[in-house]
């Protein structure tokens, strides 16, 4: 879910572009054969779609670091999404919270994309067995949806907004969007909380980035190219922050020589300035259960601002740094709980979308 916006910064890049063009480097992917790779999973649904079809829309739900860390088992009329643990990021989420989060994303996806061809169904989350979420389904009316139509359309777009104000309406129609049972959603576009919050996201930041295993595990997932990004099929692509690509024996000595927590907390400031608001999620108590329904709260909201055209990207560095939880917690007016995501949102630029894995690679047999 928290797709890490480090990022080569803008100098580091131009050499890098220009060594890799007087070398005359090649190898690194055309943009134009991402761009229409990654569309393929974005297809629209069906009329008569099969369960496998359902699951590619389940797979576009949001995710954190791009690792895609889920598993369906499809039967007759259900399908069981269970965690991949090969998937797992033992550094920045220990307990598989975001995991679980990443599994009820998806599992709002499967349920919108199924009751909007006509096969509406129920989501429980079971616990045995480490924990899955088994969504059963039949033969139901149609039930079409804004949200159901921003799927292909949405994500994390960690780039700069244009500070415009939403409108309380449609302020109003994301919080409906993101209130589900179980989990608390608390809004911020005061302008004095948002700093204290960004303030928690830079203190947050400058752990992570002194952390040398956080770093280890975060360049596993970072992909510096097209072709890199569409054989893995997963990852963080340098292109998605708007940053240039390169060969990766390039890209990594450049980011472990140029990218610097000061560089990256500035950004992360200027960002959180130019958002209309923070959205924080709050689940009721802290097991897997309520994750994976903060994780549905979490991406109806996305899927809610991505059809009223607006933006979002998850800045989740205090829910992740154990020792800022309670203070995140206290500024949202929550003391005791654990805060489980928290995303700022406005008026910002498309980028290029994140790929995907094929559904084969997803589904269990």
């Amino acid at each position: 879910m928290n797709r890490r916006q480090i990022a080569i910064n803008g100098g580091a890049l131009a050499v890098g572009a220009t060594a890799a063009a007087y070398l005359g480097l090649k190898g690194i992917g055309a943009m134009d054969d991402y761009t229409r790779t990654v569309a393929e999973p974005r297809a629209t649904l069906q009329r008569a779609p099969e369960a496998r079809d359902f699951v590619r829309y389940a797979t576009l739900a949001a995710n954190s670091h791009n690792t895609q860390p889920w598993r369906f088992r499809i039967r007759e009329k259900q399908i069981e999404i269970s965690p991949d643990s090969s998937r797992r990021l033992p550094v920045v989420d220990a307990d598989d919270h975001h995991m679980f989060a990443s599994l009820g994303c998806a599992a709002t996806n499967l349920e919108l994309a199924a009751a909007a061809r006509g096969q509406a169904g129920e989501l429980t989350f079971n616990a045995a067995n480490g924990g899955s979420i088994q969504f059963a389904y039949g033969a139901t009316a149609e039930e079409r949806s804004a949200l159901f139509a921003a799927i292909p359309k949405r994500q994390s777009t960690r780039a700069d907004y244009d500070g415009r104000p939403i409108s309380h309406a449609d302020l109003q129609t994301l919080v409906a969007a993101g209130t589900r049972s179980g989990v608390d959603l608390v809004m911020v576009t005061d302008r004095q909380m948002m700093d204290r919050i960004r303030e928690l996201v830079v203190a947050g930041n400058s752990a992570q980035m002194s952390d040398p295993v956080f770093m280890r595990e975060l360049k596993q997932w970072l992909r510096f190219n097209a072709r890199d990004a569409l054989q893995s099929g997963d990852g963080l692509f340098s292109a998605l922050s708007g940053n240039a690509t390169l060969p990766a024996w390039i890209g990594r000595p450049m980011f472990d020589y140029f990218v610097s927590a000061k560089g990256e907390n500035e950004k992360y400031a200027r960002q959180i300035a130019a958002s209309a608001g923070i959205a924080v999620f709050v689940g009721q108590k802290e097991d897997p259960e309520h994750w994976v329904l903060a994780g549905r709260a979490c991406q109806r909201f996305a899927l809610q601002a991505t059809a009223l055209g607006l933006k979002h990207a998850f800045i989740n560095q205090p829910v992740e740094v154990t020792l800022l939880r309670p203070e995140l917690a206290a500024l949202v007016g929550l003391p005791g709980r654990r805060p489980d995501i928290v995303m700022r949102f406005g008026y910002g630029p498309e980028l290029p979308f994140s790929a995907r894995r094929p559904v084969e690679a997803v589904i269990a047999t």
